[in-house]
């Protein structure tokens, strides 16, 4: 199945992509696609006829694609030639760190540069979604606690993250830095998810173009992994890493300017694509 969840800002609803890739309304079935449904209700959506389902507008806004994640737990230099373009040692464990989920927002809407804001960049990343509360689990049962897979762009400012001192965090969780979906892809529709390209273009120009083969640790090791540390609850969310081609890495590097249109996919997965804005009042974000 492909969810998503459609409409304004903060009325999002819950919705599926039938065999045409038209949006129908699920909303007399669930409550929206959140953590509990992923829980408990895949089987029954599964069985649903969408044809019988009321169509939704094609022109309607697609919000993030999970509503009410508790957590976005990121992976650091996941992708052995991403290591090697930034010059670093290829991860003996997986680096993590978390996401503010105040920085989710739909795969369409604004990216916006915080103040002060100098190196904005971008970043493709297959993102985990769970399914089944996961503490402790193993390698082998770890894609038993996935509901599916997404798209996400983890929108960083470099300056923030690498030189005002302490973590990651910093450059990472500005409002709007983590654009997710269109759609989440159950596992049992989504191709292997060891071999799936990713691609990121900024107007127009190809910046990223990768394949999860190149992943250190793949979903499963990463999925158990986290769950060493902390539980991982339904509608909580994995960001996988990225593979190489970021503004960052190139010479001179490029930086995200406004009026920049983003542009990033993975196969199967669906596209996003985002204008760059300038941060200009506190109601921006919402509107």
């Amino acid at each position: 199945m492909k969810l998503l969840r459609f409409g304004p800002k903060g009325h999002e609803r819950p919705g599926m992509l039938d065999s045409a890739g038209r949006i129908r309304d699920l909303s007399a079935e669930v409550g929206d696609i959140d953590g509990r449904t992923l829980e408990t209700e895949l089987p029954r959506l599964r069985a649903l006829s969408p044809c019988a389902l009321p169509l939704v507008d094609s022109a309607v806004r697609i919000g993030p694609a999970v509503a009410q994640v508790g957590k976005i737990v990121c992976v650091g230099l996941n992708y052995a030639d991403h290591a090697h373009e930034t010059g670093q040692a290829v991860p003996a464990e997986p680096i993590l760190f978390l996401k503010a989920t105040s920085s989710i927002v739909g795969p369409f809407d604004d990216i916006i540069l915080p103040p002060g804001s100098q190196k904005g960049d971008w970043e493709v990343e297959l993102g985990v979604v769970i399914g089944r509360p996961a503490s402790y689990v193993s390698n082998e049962d770890a894609l038993d606690h996935v509901a599916g897979v997404c798209v996400i762009n983890d929108v960083s400012e470099r300056s923030y993250q690498l030189e005002r001192g302490g973590q990651w965090d910093k450059g990472k969780g500005c409002d709007t830095f983590c654009p997710l979906g269109p759609w989440l892809v159950t596992l049992d529709e989504a191709c292997d998810l060891g071999s799936l390209d990713l691609w990121c273009k900024v107007d127009g120009q190809t910046m990223q173009h990768g394949n999860t083969r190149t992943m250190i640790f793949d979903v499963a090791h990463l999925v158990h992994y986290t769950s060493q540390f902390m539980s991982l609850q339904p509608g909580d969310v994995i960001s996988t890493g990225t593979p190489p081609g970021v503004g960052m890495s190139m010479k001179p590097p490029r930086w995200l300017r406004e009026n920049d249109i983003v542009e990033l996919g993975i196969a199967g997965l669906g596209e996003q694509r985002q204008r760059v804005v300038r941060y200009r009042g506190s109601d921006q974000a919402s509107t």
